[in-house]
C-alpha cells in the first residue's frame, strides 16, 4: 500500500478525527473509503459545457439581450 501525506486545515482535521472516532474506524480507513466513493461516482468530473453546468441560472437576471451588437455599449471597451 502506498503512503500519502497531506495537510489539512485545523477545522477539517478535527472533523475527520471526530468522524473516525464516531464510526470506530481509523482516519486513514475513513479517508480511503470516502476517496474510493468519490472516485467511483465520478463526482469530481462533470461533462458538458459551462452553459450546460449553469443552465438553471440562464435567464434569471434581467437586462439588455446582447450587448455585442449595439455599438453604444461597446464605447470605451478595452481602453
Amino acid at each position: 500500500m502506498k503512503t500519502l501525506s497531506l495537510k489539512l486545515p485545523e477545522t477539517l482535521a478535527a472533523r475527520l478525527t471526530a468522524a473516525a472516532r464516531n464510526s470506530g474506524r481509523t482516519k486513514s480507513a475513513l479517508v480511503r473509503e470516502v476517496l474510493e466513493d468519490y472516485l467511483a461516482n465520478d463526482k469530481g468530473v462533470r461533462a458538458g459545457s459551462c452553459l450546460e453546468l449553469i443552465a438553471d441560472l440562464v435567464g434569471c437576471v434581467e437586462g439588455p439581450g446582447d450587448l455585442s451588437f449595439n455599438k453604444k455599449h461597446m464605447r470605451g471597451f478595452g481602453q
